[in-house]
């Protein structure tokens, strides 16, 4: 079973049950039924066309489940019959529903979780990690938000600082998590910046190609995490890299600074270093408290902890790293990482060790549990 193609294929079809006439929570419902139908049978007999197999099941189910509501009989008048068998129309609407699940009847947080659920294909755990909430919460807000769009006409779209929040998350899951995401959002994201013209969508887009550009390098052919101080940088994507500085050079110049343009020219100084030891993160501090005001964002005060400690040594960013809450995610990670700069291995290793039990994936995990295998080595050779 490719679940790679069915990801791929689940914002097509569920733009083609909306334009038919389906409203939103009902037609990813029928969406989802079908894709649980596909995973048990196409193993045995996978179809010809497989994205005229979900539309066709996905739109019985939905004309199943309309029939079974006496309050929706009023729409059996529209769906009097089934599609027509045969290849389904190639349109590509995934763009348009992530602005239509930015539906102004939502909160600009629900609105994100819905799509990243319904269109971004994330699982309800890794939608409530990107919010840093228990999962369970993030399942109430995700089923609120589509109890709130049952029925509505989605003749009113949200706005674009929504939609480029939901393209943001979706690139780093599929940056960093299981599911491969990052290229559709990137694609996604070239559509938008085509179609607006706004720095922040510009800044988005070049904040995408600078961190895509440098993904060959970011895993050893094992499957080993490589950190960005290790990577072998003739692997990074020259092309991809001036294209992203070019992008975000032209944004800034508007002098409308936004949160996605001042991420990108942090990116923008990593690229921009021959080696990790020439990375000017005097600037990158200057960025970070760019960030930090523009976003009052923890995990940006995380990084830009790190930061300092690089600029103006581990003591200075274990003062910084102090004044955060010690549950935010990798704290302990970068904890471990500045005690070991600051020539404290016995403290950095038991905090590698930390880290690595509170890891979010399986390669994140095992790289710093060979970070605290290292230093215990040392320690005890």
């Amino acid at each position: 079973m490719n679940e790679v193609l069915l990801r791929s294929l689940t914002p097509s079809v569920l733009g083609i049950l909306v334009r038919r006439g389906a409203d939103f929570a009902a037609a990813e419902d029928a969406v989802q039924e079908a894709l649980i139908e596909a995973v048990r049978g196409w193993p045995a007999d996978p179809p010809g066309d497989p994205k005229g197999w979900l539309v066709t099941v996905a739109w019985r189910k939905f004309l199943d489940a309309t029939r079974a509501d006496a309050a929706r009989r009023r729409r059996e008048d529209r769906v009097d019959e089934d599609p027509a068998p045969g290849p389904a129309p190639e349109v590509d609407d995934t763009l348009q529903l992530y602005f239509l699940c930015a539906h102004p009847s939502l909160t600009p947080s629900s609105a994100v979780a819905l799509t990243l659920r319904a269109v971004g294909g994330l699982t309800t755990r890794q939608i409530a990690q990107a919010y840093l909430v228990p999962e369970a919460t993030m399942a109430q807000r995700i089923s609120r938000a589509k109890r709130t769009v049952s029925g509505v006409r989605f003749d009113r779209p949200g706005d674009v600082a929504t939609v480029l929040r939901v393209l943001y998350l979706v690139f780093n899951e599929g940056y960093s998590g299981d599911v491969d995401l990052a290229a559709e959002a990137v694609r996604l994201t070239r559509q938008l910046a085509a179609a607006i013209d706004h720095p922040e969508v510009a800044g988005l887009l070049a904040l995408m190609l600078l961190h895509h550009a440098r993904r060959a390098a970011r895993t050893a052919p094992d499957g080993r995490l490589v950190p960005l101080a290790e990577q072998d940088r003739g692997l990074w994507d020259t092309s991809a890299i001036a294209e992203g500085v070019a992008i975000l050079q032209a944004a800034l110049a508007r002098d409308r600074l936004g949160e996605f343009q001042a991420q990108a020219a942090v990116a923008a100084l990593h690229a921009d270093a021959p080696t990790a030891e020439e990375t000017d993160w005097v600037q990158i501090v200057e960025w970070y408290d760019e960030l930090a005001r523009l976003t009052d964002n923890p995990l940006v005060r995380l990084n830009r902890a790190v930061a300092v400690g690089e600029a103006d040594g581990p003591r200075a960013g274990l003062a910084a790293l102090a004044t955060l809450d010690d549950t935010l995610p990798r704290h302990t990670a970068v904890a471990a990482y500045l005690h070991e700069r600051d020539g404290d291995p016995a403290t950095a290793a038991r905090l590698y060790a930390e880290a690595a039990r509170k890891a979010p994936n399986l390669a994140e995990r095992e790289h710093l549990t060979r970070q605290a295998a290292r230093l215990n080595a040392r320690r005890s050779g």
